[in-house]
């Protein structure tokens, strides 16, 4: 590692002060610039919320936050980066859900889930089941029924092995007692383009991407993998409402650091957060995204991800899915 100038030079000021520099540099982070590692490539809903909100840290902890995407291997790169990253508190993680899988779909990781320090939840992004408006099937119970009838059960787009969207389809098929298939694509505008041709049967997504084709009458909505039903489209029922109170899934994000991160850092950049989300501005800039705000403590955070590793582990093994 290089030693600048700088860096030597306030070093030395922090010896003189009479105070522990390990203490003291707590106390004045952030001193110099932030990366916030964002696990996906730029413009999608991570990538785009992460932005807002380095931008708003900057302002109002008067450093510089900068996004570095560093997409690829189902989240696993990013995470990597960060779990080996000097805990200082200038290499922050916007994780994302498939962290709690990763072990489950991929077996031994180059990372422990100990390098890393949950520090607040930011945002979820609720997973809507669309169909074709032109599809045979018009309702839950009809689309079940429909995947009943063949031979082959169901089809259902997905933007990969292991995604909430390939989870929550996963314990759909499971709970409605159907055959089903799981079909990957890049993205969701292949998986849109399968789903207008009848070539996929439904598909689970964030809503602001199928919104359009949800306006223009192309999609039908049937529900929402939610406990309650989302204000971004409330007249979507949930399906728990419909008969599956099992299928709760959503994508998440929220902030970690490295394990040896100090308290003190956690403790201010949690402060940060919760106060960065609660500004009506900045929750209706995540609205339009199709976010929704969800805050709390590190430590809340740190029970939501074990609660969500240890329950699609259990899905995970009993569907024998492995990660690509």
């Amino acid at each position: 590692m290089t030693v600048t100038r700088r860096t030597l030079l306030g070093t030395l000021a922090l010896a003189l002060s009479g105070l522990p520099v390990s203490a003291r540099a707590e106390d004045v982070w952030p001193s110099h610039m932030v990366r916030l590692i964002s696990p996906y490539g730029p413009g999608g809903s991570n990538d785009i919320s992460l932005r807002l909100l380095a931008e708003e840290f900057g302002r109002s902890l008067h450093q510089q936050f900068i996004v570095e995407n560093k997409p690829g291997a189902g989240t696993r790169i990013a995470n990597d980066l960060v779990a080996h990253a000097p805990g200082d508190g200038y290499t922050i993680l916007y994780v994302a859900a498939p962290y709690a899988t990763a072990e489950a779909l991929f077996g031994k990781l180059t990372y422990d889930r100990k390098d890393l320090r949950p520090v607040a939840m930011a945002v979820i992004a609720p997973l809507f089941l669309i169909i074709s408006a032109e599809a045979p099937f018009k309702t839950l119970p009809d689309l079940i029924a429909y995947g009943k009838s063949k031979p082959d059960g169901l089809t259902f787009a997905s933007p990969g092995a292991g995604s909430q969207p390939h989870l929550a389809g996963e314990l759909l098929f499971r709970d409605a007692g159907v055959k089903g298939l799981n079909i990957p694509f890049r993205g969701d505008a292949a998986s849109y383009t399968e789903l207008l041709a009848g070539r996929v049967d439904a598909t689970l997504t964030a809503l602001p991407t199928a919104l359009p084709y949800i306006q223009s009458g192309k999609f039908a909505v049937l529900g929402v993998a939610s406990s309650e039903r989302s204000p971004l489209y409330p007249q979507a029922p949930t399906l728990r409402e419909q008969g599956f109170p099992n299928v709760i899934a959503a994508g998440w994000f929220g902030f970690m650091a490295p394990a040896t991160t100090p308290q003190p850092i956690v403790d201010k950049l949690q402060t940060e957060v919760s106060r960065v989300l609660a500004d009506p501005a900045v929750k209706d800039k995540l609205t339009a995204q199709g976010l929704e705000v969800r805050t709390g403590t590190a430590a809340e955070f740190g029970q939501f991800i074990d609660s969500e590793t240890q329950r699609w582990a259990g899905l995970i093994r009993e569907a024998g899915l492995k990660g690509e």
